[in-house]
């Protein structure tokens, strides 16, 4: 946690709390995008200073509607780049199951602060698979839902061309699905909005028995990347569980050209986080200095300067292309099933980039989560799911991923694979 609101949150608690289901309920709100009027906010960068919001998201009023009490933010890495949270302004969020590792990112303080028992949920996002990773590296529930299901009011629309989605880091799928229900839908003006719910309720969804699915299983990474032995041993017994259940399974295969896929993304994400520089340098009022950001993010935010606008929307088309050929691949599948990561929680200090070569931090990324930035460019929801731990003691996610606004199928196999094989009692090492 980077900011206490400990007295803002004892003053909620005694006032007018929201009359909603989640009544008193501790709750800590990720230090990106989601800003709450008069709190302090800085995105992991020390170019933000003793910068303090001046409005609200829809969002933050959302989870105060459903009745959260926030009592802090939780840390995140500088621009949210990096799948591990350890800026340098704030220092390394540390694993719980293991201190001397990652807690992924780019959502990291919430993973550890819910998985070592701080708060029963906190708020994340999620532009290359910033839940998901965490939830994996922590060993708790992560879901991303449809693009446009969370609205980005009012500050922004599709952040970063959509890949951006909100929600949360739960311990179970009821929790996560619950959640959606209280947050879920647009605001005027939105540029998309997820399609209308079947049912009632994701909740609902969750306790819905899904009937016989046709689940599809991939354990080789799109990139070309090595999947660590044990990733892949959690894929497997995922499909197995669902096999058990009565679910149809196939091998089968994501048809994404890995190449071409990390060029065009690393555009639009480059493009991203220089418009997020600009966003900051309103805010200061001033131009960025070099020092004031860490080496990657200025060579980040460089190389998006550099790309022309032509060249950044034909990366954007070509993304646009790519979720074409995954809807169509997904007609024949209800569900898709691949590890959350291609490697178990890494050691703090892994992506660290030499001064002299800033961007090789990111490229070492890219070998660690070469499955979940597939569904951010598609607007697909996916979910990361504990359902394994490594011969060493530590959380192995396994990602679903369901057609395009179906969180409600998304909800229903991840509530019947958790009922299978439950993961409540296992616990870390360090707890609150």
């Amino acid at each position: 946690m980077v900011f206490e609101l400990f007295d803002r949150a004892r003053a909620a608690a005694a006032g007018d709390l929201g009359d909603g289901p989640f009544r008193g309920v501790p709750f800590l709100l990720k230090d990106f995008i989601c800003e709450l009027q008069g709190t302090s906010f800085a995105e992991g960068t020390a170019l933000s200073g003793d910068y303090v919001s001046t409005l609200d998201q829809e969002l933050a009023l959302r989870y105060e509607r459903a009745g959260f009490v926030v009592c802090g933010k939780t840390n995140a890495p500088e621009f949210a780049i990096l799948p591990t949270t350890e800026p340098r302004r704030f220092g390394p969020s540390k694993n719980p199951w293991d201190p001397t590792r990652t807690t992924g990112g780019s959502s990291g303080g919430s993973a550890a602060a819910v998985a070592a028992g701080m708060v029963p949920v906190a708020h994340g996002n999620d532009g290359g698979g910033s839940i998901r990773i965490p939830s994996s590296c922590c060993g708790l529930v992560g879901v991303k839902p449809t693009r446009g299901r969370v609205s980005l009011a009012p500050s922004f629309g599709d952040l970063y061309a959509g890949l951006v989605c909100e929600h949360v880091l739960t311990r179970s799928v009821r929790d996560s699905a619950a959640i959606l229900d209280a947050t879920h839908g647009p605001v005027a003006g939105d540029p998309s909005a997820a399609p209308a719910l079947r049912g009632d309720s994701f909740l609902a969804a969750s306790r819905t028995a899904p009937g016989a699915l046709r689940v599809g299983i991939v354990t080789s990474s799109p990139n070309g990347a090595a999947v660590d032995p044990e990733c892949v041993a959690a894929a497997e017994h995922a499909a197995s569980l669902c096999e058990r259940l009565g679910h149809h399974i196939e091998v089968t295969e994501i048809p994404v050209d890995g190449d071409a896929f990390v060029e065009h993304f690393v555009n639009v994400w480059a493009g991203g986080n220089a418009w997020t520089l600009s966003w900051w340098e309103d805010r200061v009022g001033r131009a960025a200095e070099r020092d004031e950001l860490e080496p990657l993010t200025w060579a980040l935010c460089e190389l998006g300067r550099s790309i022309d606008a032509g060249r950044f929307l034909r990366s954007v088309e070509a993304l646009q292309l790519i979720s074409r050929r995954v809807a169509g691949a997904m007609e024949r599948l209800d569900v898709l099933v691949t590890p959350t990561l291609a490697e178990l929680p890494v050691a703090l200090g892994t992506f660290d980039s030499p001064d002299q070569e800033p961007l090789l931090g990111l490229l070492r990324a890219a070998s660690f989560t070469p499955f979940t930035p597939l569904f951010n460019v598609t607007g697909q929801p996916a979910a990361s799911l504990p359902l394994w731990m490594s011969g060493t003691g530590l959380p192995v996610g396994v990602q679903l991923a369901t057609r395009f606004g179906d969180e409600e199928t998304l909800f229903a196999l991840a509530a019947q694979l958790e009922e299978a094989d439950p993961w409540s009692q296992r616990r870390p090492a360090v707890r609150a």
